[in-house]
């Protein structure tokens, strides 16, 4: 994709379908003869004119705005030129058409100013920004993540990284690891000096105080990519134990299938629902049983897939049944196997179900409540909020994605490292200085300052088309 990006392109910007307005939008290095073949006049910058828009053969397709961005004053970079029609895909198809004709109008009689327009690539416009400096890579991604908020505080901390918060963070760390780093190699470029240039600048503190400050932005990006991702629960439980009648009470919709027959689900159901802003994502799954049925075993087959892949289980316990032999078998040999098959530190809640029945007298601990009537509800949200690690950050949190995170990671495995190497007797410096600069290197990784190709074709082939 980046070998292409000198070329004018242009795509439909709004969502499909039909719509009170729809919008088209090019970019370009010089759109002056385009917008001259397409409206027989020059646009002023910045300013919305009502304008007909004909085609090839001067019959009107639409009446709507023309607005022109010359460069550098634009989200992209370049030259851009929005037109705003009426949202019908056939009038938005319409336009498209007109501007691949006008530039092909230019090219046949030989203006060079606006070569190869095409359609564009998905999110090659949010890439012009950031190859032309108006956008870093962290800011970029918010674009799509703010698109795809599922909450409003996930849409509040994609804002916030749109804005500039994030990198501001990070370009704050990796300056001061770049002073630090200066220090180091000054120590390294003149050792015969009698002065220790790390002493007397504090270096230790300095990188106790990176060291802290990474802590506070990792604390804020985690919590933020929480917000974009999100937590996958899983209910589990014998048949007949409330599982869907939980899933519903938690959506506060009739999702599933609710009967006294045991083995009514046979699928996954899944919801997502939101507590203070964190998506969860709840699956009610099959009763765990031996069965001779086909099709239940099955389903009993992939409650125990979405299991492996959970991030939280809810294992559901029956109340009224608590007494019964086989009940308490069939959840010892339940919780057995979610010891065998969860992968080590994924946290299950004991929840006991049906308190509006039975009182609950000794319920091993968890959670208890009522599905049909509610009670207890609240303190499960609790519990998931906190199984999920959500402590709503001082100051608003960044929308942040994994690799961020990893690079966080990284930089202060990096900063650990650097610490153990200036605390020394020996203060290997050159060592320290090698570490110092890995951690700026994944700092930069965060904001695009040092990224590959291949990362960049992977972020923006994610987004949709036209932004």
């Amino acid at each position: 994709m980046l070998s292409r990006h000198h070329d004018p392109i242009l795509a439909i910007a709004t969502a499909p379908g039909r719509g009170a307005v729809g919008i088209v939008r090019v970019s370009g290095k010089s759109l002056f003869s385009l917008i001259q073949t397409l409206f027989g006049r020059n646009l002023p910058p910045r300013e919305a004119l009502y304008l007909p828009f004909c085609d090839v053969a001067g019959l009107a397709i639409d009446k709507g705005l023309a607005i022109y961005f010359p460069s550098p004053h634009s989200f992209t970079g370049e030259d851009v030129l929005e037109l705003q029609a009426h949202g019908g895909p056939v009038v938005l198809q319409l336009l498209l058409a007109r501007c691949l004709e006008a530039a092909q109008q230019l090219t046949a009689t030989g203006t060079p100013t606006l070569p190869g327009l095409r359609l564009a690539n998905a999110g090659e416009f949010s890439e012009r920004a950031f190859l032309n400096d108006k956008i870093d890579l962290a800011q970029a991604e918010s674009i799509a993540d703010l698109i795809d908020a599922s909450t409003e505080a996930a849409a509040r901390s994609a804002a916030q990284s749109l804005s500039g918060a994030f990198s501001k963070e990070i370009h704050a760390l990796r300056d001061a690891i770049i002073h630090l780093r200066m220090l180091v190699e000054a120590t390294l470029d003149f050792p015969e000096e009698e002065i220790d240039f790390l002493q007397k600048a504090d270096a230790k503190g300095q990188l106790d105080r990176i060291q802290a400050a990474l802590q506070r932005v990792f604390a804020r990006a985690s919590q933020g990519a929480l917000l974009r991702e999100g937590i996958q629960v899983v209910i589990a439980g014998q048949p007949n134990a409330g599982k869907s009648s939980l899933l519903n009470a938690l959506a506060g919709a009739e999702l599933a299938i609710v009967t006294a027959i045991a083995g009514t689900t046979r699928d996954r159901v899944q919801e997502t629902i939101q507590i203070e802003g964190v998506p969860i994502h709840v699956v009610d799954t099959a009763g765990l049983r031996a069965s001779e049925d086909a099709v239940e075993k099955i389903g009993i087959a992939r409650a125990w897939e979405a299991i492996a892949a959970a991030d939280v289980v809810l294992f559901l316990h029956d109340l009224t049944r608590l007494d019964q032999a086989d009940y308490q078998a069939g959840d010892a040999e339940i919780t057995a196997t979610l010891l065998e098959k969860l992968p080590r530190g994924v946290p299950v809640i004991d929840v006991w179900n049906k308190s509006d029945v039975k009182a609950p007298a000794t319920s091993g601990g968890g959670i208890t409540l009522s599905a049909k009537t509610g009670a207890g509800l609240d303190a499960l949200r609790q519990s998931l909020l906190q199984a999920a690690g959500w402590q709503a950050p001082a100051g608003g949190s960044f929308i942040a994605r994994e690799r961020h995170i990893q690079a966080l990671r990284r930089v202060d495995t990096h900063c650990q490292e650097a610490a153990a190497h200036l605390a020394s007797r020996a203060q290997a410096l050159d060592l320290l200085a090698e570490e110092l600069r890995l951690a700026q290197s994944a700092l930069s990784d965060i904001t695009g300052e040092f990224s590959s190709d291949d990362l960049l074709g992977v972020i923006f082939s994610q987004f949709c088309i036209g932004k």
